[in-house]
């Protein structure tokens, strides 16, 4: 797949990320602001600045996104569910969720099909995507299969690849194989080091639909300008 879009098409695949742990109203109110300007499809945070994310957004077509669990998923499935829920009533349009990854690493394939079906059901209830965080530097392939292979059972509306606190982040190969897996029915999200355009495409080329990174708007003015010079 060659990668053949509008800028504003490039622009609409970004998630753009604050999720620092010392971020302020000042870097949310920017967030928001840059959001809107370049028409990214979402700014992705933390639960606790949903409200006032959403608040800056009101009048904007771009989503809120709450990360849950985040960044380690070690937290038990009804906190988790709790926080989602929490998250949507202040105003989140979409959910991005930190599987339980020590559950996963045991082998509990059951804990991990269970607490996906009850974060994606409370998303459905309420008409909002669901985004599944494998958090891959820290599994084997087969256990991304295995997680891939419960989303394409359960159709969250994405897995993805990392937080961008692990130990690594996206990679071709991963978003590649997590493609193959969940085929049509799931799209796939690449986030964690995507800080230039030839890494961008590289990712929708290996079938990514949505990006996520805290470097949206030097990607985009990247091929802005190469769309231009072409």
């Amino acid at each position: 797949m060659t990668v053949q879009l509008s800028v504003s098409e490039l622009a609409h695949m970004v998630d753009h990320t604050l999720l620092k742990a010392d971020a302020q109203k000042d870097g949310f109110e920017k967030l928001c602001q840059e959001a809107d300007e370049y028409g990214f499809k979402m700014v992705a945070i933390n639960s606790a600045p949903v409200s006032l994310c959403s608040e800056l957004l009101k009048d904007s077509p771009v989503h809120v996104g709450a990360a849950i669990g985040f960044p380690l998923g070690q937290t038990t499935l009804a906190t988790k569910v709790f926080e989602v829920k929490d998250a949507i009533k202040n105003g989140a349009e979409e959910i991005d969720y930190v599987i339980n990854i020590g559950e996963l690493k045991a082998g509990n394939l059951a804990y991990i099909e269970q607490e996906m079906k009850k974060i994606v059901a409370a998303c459905r209830a309420e008409n909002i995507l669901s985004k599944v965080i494998l958090e891959n530097c820290y599994l084997t392939d087969e256990e991304k299969i295995s997680v891939c292979e419960i989303a394409k059972k359960i159709n969250p509306d994405f897995v993805k690849t990392s937080t961008g606190f692990g130990t690594g982040g996206a990679t071709v190969e991963d978003v590649k194989l997590m493609k193959e897996t969940v085929g049509a029915e799931v799209k796939v999200k690449a986030a964690g080091g995507i800080r230039d355009f030839a890494t961008a495409k590289a990712m929708i080329e290996a079938g990514a639909e949505r990006l996520g990174t805290s470097s949206g708007i030097q990607i985009v003015n990247e091929y802005k300008s190469m769309v231009k010079e072409a």
